[in-house]
């Protein structure tokens, strides 16, 4: 059985807990990695290993929030094409066609149900992210 690495980061402890109980509920093995803000997830992005999988990555946070977390990601020479999920409690679509437009893989409204959290974990490990590309129609996830 495959590994899988995901880094998560969130500026709220509760969501990072559900989450965390979340990943435990995939059959999958998870080697999940927490961050509490952007600048922290970044430092672990450019100082691998481990290199993650998949970036489940909240939008609003104090100091850099998701949006420049993801500019920062794809100008980096080494590190841009690591798969960017935001993962967000927005659904408003000027939002969306942004983190489109800034290069996120997928965009997930957060979930209401540990059930759809664990439907989203278990789709961004199906997703071959080498050969997915995003469009209008695939961007948003539907749990």
């Amino acid at each position: 059985m495959t590994n899988f690495t995901i880094f998560y980061t969130d500026d709220d402890e509760d969501d990072l807990s559900i989450f965390t109980d979340a990943v435990e509920s995939v059959p999958q093995k998870i080697n999940l990695q927490t961050y509490s803000g952007g600048q922290k997830l970044l430092n672990a992005i450019f100082n691998p290993p481990p290199t993650p999988y998949v970036v489940f990555l909240d939008l609003n946070m104090p100091g850099k929030n998701g949006f420049d977390v993801l500019e920062e990601i794809r100008s980096s020479q080494d590190q841009k094409n690591i798969p960017v999920i935001i993962y967000s409690t927005s659904n408003e679509p000027g939002i969306i066609e942004k983190c489109r437009t800034l290069g996120a893989n997928c965009f997930v409204t957060k979930p209401v149900l540990m059930s759809d959290i664990v439907k989203s974990i278990e789709y961004a490990l199906e997703v071959d992210w080498d050969k997915f590309t995003p469009n209008h129609s695939n961007f948003v996830y539907k749990y």
